[in-house]
């Protein structure tokens, strides 16, 4: 058994699925570049149990991530390599839900206490490499809630959270699931970044503006139709900006067709989560959100699509260790 490493010792970790609502200066005029706003998802979550082992070996959903995620984190603190890891369950790869950030994390933290080396979770982050362009995935790890980052500045650190909200209680999101499709990733997304176009000043300004005195704002004043304007406004202007390397405003155009009935239906903050396919809806009424989940259902039954509802979640990640004999919040 590694040293220093009770062998009957489990620890289990559940990290929260995040949506990414878009960027807000790609620019980087200031020297800062790109800043996020997101959420975070509650009944969607990665999660993992580590013990102590003779080897490393993983099983589950997501198992090849979790090794290659735990064997970064023990190369880089020197850690034995030697441990069992168990998924319990994954979000889903590459569809816009944050599925690498909370893995890697999740991973990293379990093996940090299993090693009894508790880290922050912005160092696991940095050590990982998570956080190149936007902190609203080690946000949702932290704490939950909506969450603004202040975007990436010269040096190696993740994107700094500037502002943490709770998601009302009454509001919904309603989530739609591209079965079998994905976004960009690895080395398409980095190609795809540097392809884009030149991002104005001015519209990089005016989107900050719009989060700091319209969404954010209404998002504290419980105003889901304000909030969901500017959300969706940023949608159009960011899913416009990429669409020559996603194929449109929204990757998926049956997702798109979604969203475009949603909207018509009144509801304002709808979009794309990063690079899709997955879409989403912010509805500010529980019961219309069951009302509009079932008609979703019913349009586009026998189609590529699923549909869900979720609440906001309002914690980050949870940490259970057999020896603490209780859940610990993560920090």
């Amino acid at each position: 058994m590694p040293l220093g490493v009770d062998e009957e010792r489990e620890v289990r970790v559940t990290a929260p699925a995040r949506l990414h609502l878009g960027f807000l200066d790609m620019n980087g005029g200031l020297g800062r570049r790109f800043g996020s706003l997101g959420l975070t998802l509650d009944g969607m979550a990665t999660t993992v149990r580590v013990r102590a082992a003779d080897r490393l070996h993983a099983t589950g959903p997501s198992a090849e991530r979790a090794l290659k995620a735990a064997r970064a984190v023990c190369d880089r603190f020197r850690w034995p390599v030697r441990a069992e890891l168990t998924v319990e369950e994954a979000i889903p790869e590459h569809v816009g839900l944050g599925s690498g950030t909370q893995l890697g994390l999740a991973v990293g933290t379990a093996l940090a206490h299993l090693h009894g080396r508790p880290l922050t979770v912005r160092r696991l982050a940095a050590e990982l490499e998570r956080g190149a362009r936007s902190g609203i995935g080690i946000g949702a790890f932290e704490n939950g809630g909506v969450i603004l980052d202040g975007g990436r500045g010269s040096g190696d650190d993740p994107p700094p959270i500037v502002a943490r909200l709770p998601f009302p209680e009454s509001w919904r999101v309603l989530l739609i699931l591209h079965r079998d499709g994905q976004g960009l990733h690895g080395t398409a997304e980095v190609q795809a970044f540097k392809a884009l176009p030149p991002f104005p000043a001015e519209r990089a300004g005016h989107l900050c503006r719009l989060m700091l005195m319209a969404a954010l704002p209404a998002l504290i004043e419980g105003d889901a139709d304000r909030f969901g304007q500017a959300v969706g406004e940023l949608q159009r202007t960011v899913g416009d900006h990429f669409a020559p390397v996603q194929g449109g405003r929204f990757t998926s155009p049956a997702v798109a067709d979604a969203l475009a009935w949603l909207e018509a239906e009144g509801i304002p903050g709808v979009g794309q989560s990063s690079w899709g396919p997955t879409g989403f809806a912010v509805v500010g009424d529980a019961r219309r959100a069951e009302a509009l989940l079932a008609e979703v259902r019913r349009r586009w039954a026998g189609s590529a699509l699923d549909f869900h509802l979720h609440r906001g979640r309002n914690d980050g990640a949870t940490l259970e260790s057999t020896l603490d004999r209780a859940a610990l919040r993560v920090s």
